[in-house]
This record gives structure tokens, sequence and C-alpha cells, in this order.
């Protein structure tokens, strides 16, 4: 699976448009055996269904399921239904997420804000990884891959995204203590890439401003990105290259230096003041 996805079972979350989708076009373009996808926009994931239905021309079949993985009830019901109807994933993109953004954390609701968002974003992938694993790990002479799709604001605290923060920071170190008990049990045919990006122009974040060094990113070099990532086992994923650079001030400098320098100084404490988000 060095080199392209031909011949895999591919399940993608939040697949009916966007990025999400986008995974799927690859998929189809290398010829996986399957494509499955997973969203909760039933009109929209019929859509796509047709779509990349045109486009595989059969040779893929495309398999889709509506299922919010807020629901985490639904998550085991539906998961059985892909290894009866479809089979065990090799390939897991977990791409679904939401954000809720630019209100201060004591102005945002239990319910509707933080249960969801943490549900969606933090424990939706395990809950998914968890019902697919056992029958990548069993099947060790065929290369499995996971891609969990974290957030840069998973590394870096920032005002006005504080659930979304914490449920991003949950992702990331869940997804690399996964990369290592997979590594440390001697399971090495599965592979799990732990994607960083800063803010990407696909509407989610609409009006957020890309701090200094960090531009908003185009979901379709994202896409290639992650997906040369993916093919390879990289463990991380981090863009731009910034986020890094970010990411190693944060341990140097003192708390308010890093503040004042980057914080403020590169515009990351106030690049959510305007997001709007999908209308």
């Amino acid at each position: 699976m060095t080199r392209t996805v031909r011949g895999a079972r591919v399940l993608i979350t939040g697949a009916a448009g966007g990025m999400g989708r986008m995974y799927a076009e690859r998929a189809v373009a290398e010829h996986a055996a399957s494509v499955t996808l997973w969203d909760r926009d039933a009109a929209a994931l019929a859509r796509t269904v047709d779509e990349l239905g045109a486009i595989s021309r059969g040779r893929t079949r495309i398999q889709s399921f509506v299922v919010d993985v807020g629901d985490l009830g639904a998550i085991a019901k539906t998961a059985q239904r892909v290894r009866r109807e479809v089979g065990n994933p090799d390939v897991l993109i977990n791409n679904a997420g939401i954000v809720r953004g630019n209100r201060y954390f004591w102005n945002t609701d239990n319910g509707d804000d933080t249960r969801t968002t943490m549900q969606v974003n933090a424990l939706a992938p395990m809950y998914i990884a968890r019902e697919f694993l056992p029958g990548m790990i069993s099947n060790a002479y065929r290369a499995a891959r996971i891609v969990n799709v974290a957030s840069a604001a998973g590394t870096l605290a920032n005002p006005r995204m504080a659930v979304y923060a914490a449920s991003k920071a949950a992702l990331i170190g869940w997804s690399d203590s996964l990369r290592l008990e997979l590594e440390q049990s001697d399971h090495g045919n599965v592979k799990v890439t732990t994607v960083t990006p800063s803010y990407i122009a696909t509407g989610m974040f609409a009006g957020a401003r890309g701090p200094v060094l960090a531009p908003v990113l185009e979901p379709e070099y994202v896409v290639d990105r992650v997906w040369r990532a993916m093919l390879e086992g990289r463990p991380l994923l981090e863009l731009p290259r910034s986020v890094r650079f970010s990411r190693a001030l944060r341990g140097l400098l003192p708390t308010r230096v890093f503040d004042r320098v980057v914080g403020d100084g590169f515009g990351v404490y106030r690049s959510m003041d305007r997001f709007t988000g999908r209308r």
C-alpha cells in the first residue's frame, strides 16, 4: 500500500462532501476494491454515491451508510452492517468533525456544544477504530491504515474554540498512543497517521484568519499530502510546517512569553475573532 490503495477496502467518515469526498475520489481513481462512505446528510450522500459511481464505472464498489457519528450507539450497528455487507476495511479515514466557535467557553451549551463536539471529534474516531481494528490486526499479512484528522488547535491553546481544541488534543493523544501500542504489539501491518492541519478553506472555518506563517490551506493540497502520508504509513503530518515550529516554541518559551510572541504577535489568539463557519 506504499503507492496506491488498489484492491483495498476504504472507509471514510464525513464523506458526503468536502475533503471526505475528495478522499473518496482518490480511492476510486486508484481502483480501490470498495469505498464505503459514512455521513449524516442522506441527500448529499446519495448524490456523492451517484457521482462516484459514474467515475468508477463499476471498477470500485461504492457503498454508503447514513450515520451520525455523534450518535455513539449507532456506530456499532453501522460497523456490523459494513462488516457483513462490504467486509472489514483496510483503510479507515476518520475525517468527520465539527466546530462550535466564536464564543468564549462560558457562553457555550454543555449539550449542544461541549458534549456534541467531544462525541464527534474525539470519541467517535475511537469507537469506529475499535470496531474495525480487530479485523485489521487479525489479517497480519494485509497492509492496513488508519488516518485520524485532528487539528493544529489540538497542539496549541486558542481562544473562542476551547472545546474544539480539547477534542482535537484528545484525538491526538489517543491516535499516537494507538500507533505506539500497535508497534509495541508487533502489529506492524496496521499503521496510524495523525494529521494536524491549520485552518482549511472548506467552509467549516469560514471567517477564521490564518496566523502569520500559517495561511489558510487549500483542501486539495491537504488531501494530497494526507493521502501520501497515509500510503507511506507516516506517523504524523503537520500542515503547514510552521505548526511544528509553533509547537517547539511552546515547549521552549515561558507561557507568558509564548502568549506575547506567538499568540498575540503571530495572531493565533485572534484568528477566530471573525469566525462564522458554515451558514
